[in-house]
């Protein structure tokens, strides 16, 4: 048997796709648990797991405080599941051990200042930011929308205590941005129930949220990602249901609208079968974006998401995780998407962070009439998609969802990324190929790759050393490995082509001779992209199609072949296929087996095209490929293979821009590439 969680006893009729209904939540809530309690002794065992060697924390020179929040991070994270199974049962037991008496029991222990367990107060650390802050709000949003799990069965005198806790840390120092909710969430607890507070803080705090908003329902979080959702939309839907109504209404409006705002698009990031897109950071939180489902039942009025659709995203979501065997390390979820994986992780994480993946069991909350609970499963827009693809476009922060209905899969295209960083800075990110890690060799996965090959940069001597007489730091060996876009700008959709560039250096490091603009044409399947390279010195050049991992170390099957300019390059695995097609800009299509870079197995195939350019001044060029994707076992036929039927390149456009083209497709619809004023486009 495998050791996973299974369905058991689904129910087909009201639940045809994924048979989960709020009776087998109920039973996958538990069956978590009882895995991760595999680590509690007793009712008087605090809970604590393994630590788990790498870049997390906490290291083995970390002081006593981080092994601290480290184990407060595993109970109030796992509170997550085990706070709505108490509220459907509040004799709730896992291994023998009564839930709610459990944690009672160990947050009462971590919230009272003098006990053996109890966390450090802020004023005897160092005055900084602490994970604690952050576990705060996660363990009062859980509280805001179900007090009755915990906060009853505090005696008045226990309340009183853990208060003195919950406030200084509450009142204390925070990040920007989305900390700030942590802060509002624990600061509106204690005023809901009676403790004195600083009103014009939670009042700030509040505001600066708020300012945040960027349209389309989204926030600015450094950059953008799901904390958006996960934190903005569903913490702040909470916080509006169990405070912000009654004592803050124009705010909790203001939450309200970007809510809604969000709904219109928030399915378009989930595939046909419900799989969650590995994008941004804190991947090792996966599911939680799904939080937004439930949620949406929470805002008022009626959903605005359709409830078995919403039911059968948010069931195979989790589905997508907890019936792998891969998923599960130490009986917890691993730290990784699926498996362990080192270069997904941040160093704010732990053993017990993965927990908060399962912040979409809010959905116990929700009563037994809910539509989301009664609703027939269904599959939204996909019943309708067909092989075609739905397009939408954020333009505010700068997104392009595609769901590909020939394929069932979905992707992110990023277009505002300030840094580099392969969370954010793939070209493409899909639900069902995630992405691998980056090769210093070249030949990155769904990336472009830049080796400079000036012989200024080769010898470490700088670039304007000639201009200048002076010397300038200037690395041989950092020049001599392949490098990623340091940024990514959106320059805006004109006439079904997206626009963006990729900023292989940022000035003032010349960073006008090192730009790729991007033009893309999304078709059913997978994208054309007509990309014009403005590299000003001798270099080479990869772009990576997605990786295909060798499940068991079955290595992926490779096919090539040209037809006169073109070159075509096929890999296969069971169950998903790729293909690539260059029609000019390039010397070569080729393979290469990644190790250790790869989310779903420790080799991989990655496909790509090469140039090599070794002119002082290289001439700009137009580099015309395409990128497909099946998840089927089906052969590429030739018309798949044949997607463009004609290729007009232009000098000088009619718009007067530099290097574009006419691109008839064989289905004959005809496109115009026109890089005109893209400079001037820019957002970021």
């Amino acid at each position: 048997m495998k050791n996973t969680f299974e369905v058991k006893n689904p129910d087909w009729k009201l639940s045809p796709f994924t048979g989960m209904t709020k009776k087998h939540y109920i039973e996958c809530a538990k069956y978590l648990l009882e895995r991760a309690f595999k680590h509690v002794r007793s009712i008087e065992t605090p809970i604590s797991f393994p630590k788990i060697p790498g870049k997390t924390y906490p290291q083995p020179d970390a002081p006593d405080w981080r092994y601290r929040s480290a184990d407060f991070e595993a109970l109030e994270r796992t509170f997550t599941l085990a706070g709505p199974l108490i509220h459907v049962d509040p004799d709730t037991k896992i291994n023998n051990i009564n839930l709610r008496d459990y944690y009672c029991r160990h947050i009462y222990n971590a919230l009272t200042p003098g006990h053996p367990n109890s966390l450090p107060l802020p004023e005897n650390l160092p005055d900084s930011t602490y994970q604690f802050t952050c576990e705060f709000g996660g363990l009062f949003k859980t509280l805001l929308l179900m007090p009755e799990t915990l906060w009853p069965h505090f005696t008045r005198e226990q309340r009183d205590e853990i208060a003195v806790t919950m406030s200084k840390w509450a009142h204390h120092r925070t990040t920007q941005n989305n900390w700030r909710i942590f802060n509002i969430v624990t600061l509106s607890f204690l005023k809901k129930y009676g403790y004195e507070i600083d009103e014009e803080l939670l009042k700030s705090h509040l505001l600066w949220v708020a300012s945040y908003h960027s349209g389309n329902g989204w926030y600015l979080e450094q950059t953008y990602n799901y904390y958006t959702i996960s934190l903005f939309i569903v913490y702040g839907t909470i916080w509006n249901r169990a405070f912000g109504d009654e004592y803050y209404p124009e705010i909790a409006e203001t939450i309200e609208k970007s809510a809604y705002e969000l709904m219109k698009t928030y399915t378009d990031f989930f595939a046909r079968d419900g799989y969650v897109n590995m994008w941004a950071r804190s991947i090792c939180y996966r599911t939680w974006i799904s939080g937004g489902f439930p949620v949406s039942f929470m805002l008022k009025g009626i959903s605005p998401l359709d409830p078995g659709w919403a039911r059968r995203l948010c069931s195979g979501s989790l589905l997508q995780f907890v019936t792998r065997e891969e998923f599960y390390e130490n009986d917890i979820p691993s730290l990784g998407f699926y498996g362990h994986r080192e270069y997904v992780l941040q160093n704010y994480s732990c053993a017990g962070s993965p927990f908060i993946m399962f912040l979409p069991f809010i959905c116990l909350a929700l009563p037994d009439d809910s539509p989301f609970w009664t609703a027939k499963e269904n599959e939204g827009i996909w019943e309708m998609l067909g092989n075609n693809s739905k397009t939408t476009v954020l333009e505010n922060p700068g997104l392009v969802l595609v769901n590909h209905g020939k394929t069932g899969t979905s992707e992110i295209i990023p277009g505002k990324v300030y840094y580099d960083d392969h969370n954010y800075s793939k070209l493409v990110y899909n639900t069902h190929f995630p992405w691998e890690d980056h090769n210093p060799g070249g030949g990155t996965s769904m990336e472009y790759s830049f080796r400079s090959l000036d012989p200024r940069d080769v010898r470490g001597d700088d670039i304007n050393f000639y201009l200048t007489g002076h010397t300038l730091q200037n690395d041989p060996e950092k020049n001599a490995g392949f490098t990623t876009s340091q940024s990514m700008l959106y320059n805006g959709v004109r006439k079904n082509v997206l626009y963006r560039q990729a900023i292989m250096r940022k000035p003032p490091n010349n960073g006008v001779g090192y730009i790729i603009d991007l033009a893309e044409i999304i078709i059913p399947g997978g994208i054309i992209r007509i990309d014009r390279s403005r590299l000003a010195f001798e270099y080479e050049l990869t772009l990576g199609h997605y990786g295909l991992p060798h499940i068991k170390g079955n290595k992926a099957e490779i096919h090539q072949f040209e037809e006169g300019t073109k070159k075509v390059i096929t890999a296969a695995i069971p169950g998903r296929r790729l293909a690539l097609i260059t029609y000019g800009g390039w010397d070569k299509v080729a393979a290469t087996i990644h190790t250790g870079r790869n989310a779903e197995a420790d080799e991989s195939t990655v496909l790509y095209a090469y140039k090599k350019r070794m002119a002082k001044n290289p001439a700009i060029e137009l580099m015309i490929t395409v990128l497909l994707h099946k998840t089927d076992d089906n052969e590429w036929t030739e018309e798949e293979l044949s997607p463009v039927k004609k290729i007009e390149i232009m000098d000088i456009t009619p718009s007067y821009s530099v290097l574009g083209a006419n691109i008839t497709l064989s289905d004959n619809k005809e496109y115009e590439i026109d890089f005109k004023d893209i400079d001037g486009y820019r957002t970021c």
